[in-house]
């Protein structure tokens, strides 16, 4: 029985991560702004009250947690502003690099303590974020932000394998969700999920810093 800590948790992907989880029997650790009923019925700790880009709620959330060990840390927390060329608002861009980029990385930090030795670190970006894989432009904001957030977990991938801690940078497919606007091309938060814990099991030291689709397939930088 492992302990996951998951941001985001009130809806969509990390609601699902927080069920499937459940369901086989690990510890939960919900955090998110507020509790959606879904997340409510789970019956797993949740933590409410966090906008992980405060440093207030931060800091609340570790006092909270204090002398809690976690086997996995999953930063799922984030916004999609879409932004073209045309419709260039630098303030969405600000907002999300501050909620994709800089917030996962100060909470990962702030909760080093709490991670055990073998313990994992989830970075949930996006093949947007992939510059190889970009054919379509647009979405400058989400893009930028997600490029970000890879780099920051190929960097932790090297400065944390001394602590025989292991990061992973995930891409969840195309799912129907709120944020992809039920894409009626996605595959279900259910199957998303299935795949990316099978990503977090399979996760060690030797793959650490790999970016991985939630099917299996490693995806370009």
């Amino acid at each position: 029985m492992n302990t996951y800590l998951i941001t985001g948790a009130n809806r969509g992907i990390g609601l699902e991560y927080c069920r499937q989880l459940k369901e086989r029997g690990d510890n939960v650790i919900a955090v998110c702004r507020t509790a959606s009923d879904e997340l409510k019925d789970l019956d797993v700790s949740i933590e409410t009250s966090v906008d992980i880009t405060s440093a207030t709620d931060v800091s609340r959330l570790i006092k909270r947690l204090y002398g809690k060990t976690l086997d996995v840390l999953i930063n799922n927390a984030a916004i999609v502003e879409r932004i073209s060329l045309e419709s260039l608002d630098v303030d969405s861009l600000r907002r999300q690099f501050e909620v994709n980029a800089i917030a996962p990385l100060r909470l990962t930090r702030a909760l080093l303590p709490n991670i055990r030795s073998g313990g994992k670190i989830i970075m949930m970006t996006s093949r947007m974020g992939s510059i190889e894989d970009n054919t379509s432009g647009g979405s400058y904001g989400y893009r930028m932000s997600k490029v970000a957030l890879s780099m920051a977990g190929k960097s932790l991938s090297l400065d944390l394998k001394p602590r025989n801690i292991a990061v992973a940078i995930l891409h969840p497919g195309l799912v129907k969700t709120r944020m992809t606007n039920f894409n009626a091309s996605g595959i279900t938060t259910e199957q998303s999920v299935k795949g990316l814990i099978a990503r977090i099991d399979e996760l060690n030291l030797d793959s650490s810093g790999t970016f991985w689709h939630s099917n299996g397939e490693v995806l370009p930088w």
